[in-house]
């Protein structure tokens, strides 16, 4: 399985806490997740550009690991 990268091309593991680096809209409802919005204890999945959390919102997102880096 390729390794899990965010935009910075540091690795991500399951448990790390991440930060968004754009406001993400999220598909399905009217929120908006913030840029500099802190997700901690991801769970990485069979995608390598993609990774699952829970924010205050929204709970089972999926996140693009181009919006992100290592909190």
């Amino acid at each position: 399985m390729a390794d899990t990268k965010d935009s910075n091309g540091t690795t991500l593991a399951d448990g790390d806490s991440v930060t968004l680096i754009k406001d993400l809209k999220v598909k399905g409802t009217s929120e908006t997740i913030k840029r500099g919005t802190l997700v901690k204890n991801i769970r990485l999945t069979d995608d390598p550009g993609l990774i699952e959390c829970n924010t205050k919102q929204v709970k089972g997102l999926v996140l693009k690991t181009e919006f992100l880096k290592k909190a």
